[in-house]
């Protein structure tokens, strides 16, 4: 049915589409949720500083 080549071929773009889809997986479930979260907590800590600034002003 398939050549060695052809099978080595086959096999390379599977291990390559499911490390694609892990690394799409990991992405979504972990690290852009970590960043959002994130990038909220500083700017929550902004904008009290902000106005702890007036208030002392």
């Amino acid at each position: 049915m398939f050549d060695f080549d052809q099978y080595l071929g086959f096999l390379a773009f599977l291990t390559i589409l499911t490390i694609g889809f892990w690394l799409m997986i990991f992405l979504l479930t972990f690290v852009i949720p970590y960043w959002i979260g994130g990038s909220l907590i500083e700017r929550f800590k902004e904008i009290k500083e902000e106005k702890k600034a007036k208030r002392q002003a």
